[in-house]
C-alpha cells in the first residue's frame, strides 16, 4: 500500500512538472531569425497539438479532407506584429472567392508553449468573424503545443525565431505558406500584406488544379512564381505577348507579299 501510495505521488510529480516546464518562460533560443526555405518538405504529421477547444489532434488530421491548406506561424500575446500579420491574411482571403473550410484551410501556429488554447480561441473568433464566412469556423484552426511539437515544424518548413528573455518576446519572421493536401510544402509568400493573386495562384497549384477556375489554370500559364521574392510575376504574360506581336508581324508581312505578288502576275482583285 505505501509502494503504491508513493508511486503515485512520484507519477502526480512527474505531470507537474511536465506542465510547469510547459507554461514556463522558454529558454533563448539560437540560432538567426530567417526563414528558409524547404520546398518539397514534408510536414511532420504525426505530432500532436491542442485546437482553441484543448483537443488533443494529430497535424496530418487537418489534412484528410484533401484541400490545400495555408500555414503560418505566430505567438498569440505578440503585442504588434503577429496581429498585423493576421490582418494581413485575413483582409487577403476575403478578397478571393476561394472559401476557407470549403476550398482549403488555414493552421495558425504559436510558436509560444505558454499559449493555451482559451488563447487560441480569443484570436480564432476575432479572425473568423471578420473573415465573415460561416465555413471558415470548421477550416481555420488556431493550434498550441509542447515546444518539441513546435520546433519540429518549424524547422521543417524553416521557420527561424528566438525568445528575447529581456523583453519577454519572440523574434521571428513573417510568412504564409501554402501546403499541398499530402502535407508538403509548395510556396512560401513574405511580408504581412499578402496580394490576394498571388494566395489564389498558391492555393490552386498546391491544389494540383482541384480547385479553381480555368481562368485560374490560364494565369498559373501566363505568371510565374519566383521563390526569391515570394510572389507570382507576369513574366511568361509578357512572353505570349512578344509571341503575340511576332505572329501579328509575320502574318501581314505574308498578305504585303501575297498582295506584290498578285500585282506582278496582272492579278487583280474583283
Amino acid at each position: 500500500m505505501i509502494k503504491q501510495i508513493g508511486l503515485a505521488l512520484v507519477i502526480a510529480s512527474a505531470f507537474a512538472l511536465q506542465a510547469q516546464q510547459n507554461s514556463s518562460t522558454p529558454p533563448q533560443l539560437p540560432g538567426k531569425v530567417a526563414v528558409v526555405q524547404h520546398l518539397g518538405a514534408q510536414l511532420p504529421m504525426n505530432e500532436m497539438f491542442r485546437d482553441d477547444t484543448g483537443r488533443v489532434v494529430r497535424l496530418g488530421d487537418y489534412f484528410k479532407s484533401g484541400r490545400p491548406v495555408l500555414l503560418d506561424f505566430m505567438y498569440y500575446r505578440c503585442p504588434m506584429l503577429c496581429s498585423m500579420v493576421l490582418e494581413g491574411t485575413t483582409t487577403a482571403l476575403t478578397e478571393i472567392k476561394l472559401d476557407v473550410g470549403k476550398d482549403f484551410d488555414v493552421i495558425t501556429v504559436s510558436i509560444d508553449p505558454r499559449d493555451m488554447p482559451d488563447d487560441a480561441r480569443v484570436k480564432k473568433e476575432k479572425y473568423v468573424k471578420r473573415y465573415g464566412r460561416p465555413s471558415a469556423y470548421e477550416g481555420w484552426h488556431f493550434l498550441t503545443a509542447h515546444e518539441s511539437a513546435i520546433k519540429h515544424l518549424t524547422d521543417t518548413v524553416g521557420f527561424q525565431y528566438a525568445y528575447d528573455p529581456k523583453s519577454d518576446q519572440f523574434a521571428h519572421g513573417t510568412v504564409l505558406i501554402a501546403v499541398t493536401p499530402q502535407g508538403k510544402v509548395s510556396k512560401y509568400f513574405y511580408g504581412f500584406e499578402y496580394k490576394p493573386r498571388d494566395v489564389r495562384l498558391g492555393l490552386v497549384e498546391a491544389s494540383a488544379g482541384t480547385i479553381g477556375t480555368p481562368v485560374d489554370q490560364l494565369l498559373l500559364l501566363c505568371f510565374h512564381y519566383s521563390p526569391s521574392t515570394g510572389k507570382y510575376s507576369a513574366v511568361a504574360m509578357g512572353v505570349m505577348r512578344a509571341g503575340g506581336a511576332a505572329t501579328i508581324l509575320c502574318l501581314g508581312g505574308f498578305i504585303f507579299v501575297m498582295v506584290r505578288k498578285e500585282r506582278r502576275n496582272g492579278i487583280h482583285p474583283q
